[in-house]
């Protein structure tokens, strides 16, 4: 009797890659070049940059794209990711819905219109929005909410990260997700207990607030500890990153996920299934 093999069919996600001369948009050429499942469709950079006209091969793609600064080549299907400046990030927003492209955004340091314009075109396209893509991170989120739950008012929060000397916002998009974190799993908000700065005579600490403390420094790609400080005791849940790799490849993992999605607003929670 003859055996018959299925043969297993491999989706293919069509990937435009912002910041493309950028260390973010290196690795994920890097990342993209190898995963099967993914082909490089368009790479885009700012308008002025010196990388306009020049291949992706040799920022580590493994396909004959050359650098852009228009994203409206774009097609329904397509997923861009973008790891850039909220600015740019907008303007590619824009072009994304004009052509129905889908978003992966791991921008940080957006203000209220610019969270609510992100809001406004997912109702048109898929986005996947998180302030960082690593498994691990969001792994610890996830660790972090249990914390929360079990260490009462008693628990003093600090949030400590530390980044390379070029990153441009303070403190970190995933320091405030932790925050944010902590804040709702004990049915709180972030904005009504966040403390960012702390300069002279404090006086003594206000009983429920979460403290931030931002380094800056060096090459560090990315270091996050939270601590809870009790009687006679402290909990610490840290993660460090040695490498951009995990951020990039978490990234490639949401831009699949979207792919075949209309529309909505989602997070690595939803990527991951941690829902």
């Amino acid at each position: 009797m003859a055996q018959v093999s299925a043969a297993v069919v491999q989706v293919q996600t069509s990937l435009a890659i912002a910041g493309a001369s950028g260390r973010m948009g290196r690795m994920l050429f890097e990342c993209a070049a190898n995963d099967s499942q993914v082909s490089l469709v368009a790479a885009l950079d700012a308008p002025g940059s010196k990388a306009l006209g020049v291949s992706a091969r040799l920022f580590g793609g493994n396909a004959d794209v050359f650098v852009s600064d228009d994203p409206k080549s774009l097609e329904r299907g397509d997923v861009m990711i973008d790891f850039t400046r909220p600015e740019g990030t907008l303007a590619y927003v824009d072009a994304c819905v004009e052509t129905g492209a889908g978003m992966v955004i791991g921008t940080t340091g957006f203000d209220a219109a610019g969270k609510a314009k992100i809001a406004a075109a997912s109702r048109l396209i898929p986005i996947v929005l998180s302030p960082n893509f690593s498994v691990g991170v969001n792994t610890v989120f996830r660790l972090l909410e249990l914390a929360a739950r079990s260490l009462d008012s008693s628990y003093d929060v600090e949030i400590l990260e530390m980044h390379h000397r070029m990153k441009v916002d303070a403190p970190s998009g995933t320091a405030i997700k932790l925050g944010e974190v902590i804040a709702a799993a004990q049915g709180t908000r972030l904005e009504d207990r966040a403390v960012f700065s702390r300069e002279g005579h404090t006086g003594e600490r206000e009983r429920g607030t979460i403290g931030f403390a931002t380094l800056r420094g060096g090459d560090v790609v990315g270091d996050h500890t939270v601590m809870f400080a009790g009687a006679g005791e402290r909990i610490e849940i840290s993660h460090k990153s040695a490498s951009r790799v995990a951020y990039a490849t978490g990234a490639i993992r949401a831009a699949k996920f979207i792919a075949s999605k209309q529309n909505g607003l989602y997070d690595m929670f939803d990527v991951l299934n941690f829902r």
